[in-house]
């Protein structure tokens, strides 16, 4: 049985070019793929008989043989079906197609980034909150100088002999062609023929280099400044990576922080807490008096509003949140236990309970218990 024309299949005219070609190819993969058509059993030699006659016309040396010879010019050897990538290749397509799962499109493969670098920074509570500039010295990869990135002694940089250029080869795979970075070139298509001899070919050199970060105000713990092309230098003078700049915020000695809110303890005497005081608190800019009522217990809270943190992502700024501890006295004369003692004698009798109302509600609780657990 004789073999369709391959123009034919692919219903083009013979002068047509290289971008109607795929776009012809492309909406028949599209409508025979295997993947896309499991039911019907003539879509597999449909598909493949349109990838054969795309990879021949796709590429101008076989298509010159092709328009010349017909398909003699591909039987008892002769370029061979699925040789070396062409200038319009498969992959490309399905790069299109199916989200370059054939590893990437024909053609020189993209310059490859730089990488990305990752520094943690140490803050105190203070600039976290209020902002700071700080500098930083970051080991990294950067550009050689002397070959201008380029990796090359004299600057000359010919065509990789391995990919022609292209900076992938492909593979195949069954009916399928898959492509990957030239492993010659590593995927930017050319070669070197002097290599720098500073950095011998590479194109970049280990340095450490010194950068001032400005560290906005509000910041906390795990937010990321990312500083854009102050990464690793790409090879072959391709585009740096990013380097993000990740917060982390020392403990602090009065305060703890909760999103925008500040939160601390207010030790205070048991005096204090009885008969009620003036106390002055800390705040981060600075000490506020604040009026403790008489009769305060540990736990009390007073919100001081505005007193905390306003976040680097806006919103009001949150409040400072003091919360009293009764410190019991340690270390007491003999005097003072004196003292304790006597006030202690006044608590005992029937009206004992109107003076430590939480101690005498814990107690009938706890009177409450037993009587059930023992019927």
């Amino acid at each position: 049985m004789s073999k369709r024309d391959y123009y034919e299949i692919l219903g083009v005219e013979r002068s047509v070019t290289e971008v109607e070609l795929k776009k012809s190819f492309r909406r028949i993969a599209m409508k025979c793929h295997p993947d896309r058509c499991p039911d019907d059993p003539g879509a597999q030699e449909k598909f493949k008989e349109a990838k054969e006659a795309y990879e021949i016309l796709a590429d101008a040396q076989k298509r010159a043989a092709y328009d010349q010879y017909g398909h003699a010019a591909f039987e008892g050897g002769g370029f061979g079906r699925g040789g070396g990538a062409g200038f319009g290749d498969v992959g490309d397509i399905f790069g299109d197609m199916f989200g370059d799962i054939f590893g990437g499109g024909g053609g020189r493969q993209r310059a490859r980034r730089g990488s990305d670098l990752r520094y943690i920074m140490d803050l105190d509570l203070e600039e976290a909150v209020f902002g700071v500039e700080k500098k930083i010295d970051v080991p990294t990869q950067v550009n050689c100088q002397h070959c201008n990135g380029t990796g090359s002694e004299d600057g000359k940089v010919r065509t990789c002999s391995t990919c022609h250029g292209h900076g992938r080869v492909r593979m195949q795979n069954g009916i399928f062609s898959i492509q990957q970075a030239c492993p010659t070139c590593h995927g930017s298509g050319q070669a070197i023929e002097k290599p720098c001899k500073k950095c011998h070919g590479e194109g970049r050199l280990e340095e450490s280099r010194t950068l001032s970060v400005r560290i906005p105000a509000g910041v906390d713990n795990g937010d990321r400044i990312r500083l854009t092309g102050q990464g690793e230098a790409g090879p072959a003078g391709s585009p740096a990576g990013d380097l993000y700049v990740e917060v982390r915020v020392r403990e602090h000695a009065i305060f703890q922080r909760d999103g925008s809110d500040l939160y601390c303890e207010v030790p205070i005497r048991f005096a204090q807490a009885a008969l009620g005081t003036d106390l002055n608190v800390p705040t981060l800019e600075g000490d506020i008096a604040i009026n403790v009522p008489p009769e305060t217990q540990t736990g009390h809270q007073f919100r001081l509003r505005g007193r905390g943190v306003k976040s680097v992502r806006g919103g009001r700024t949150g409040d400072l949140i003091c919360t009293v501890v009764v410190e019991t006295p340690v270390r007491l004369t003999k005097e003072q236990r004196e003292l304790l003692q006597q006030l202690e004698a006044t608590f005992d009798g029937a009206e004992a309970g109107k003076h430590t109302p939480r101690s005498t509600t814990f107690i009938d609780g706890v009177k409450q218990f037993w009587s059930r657990v023992t019927g």
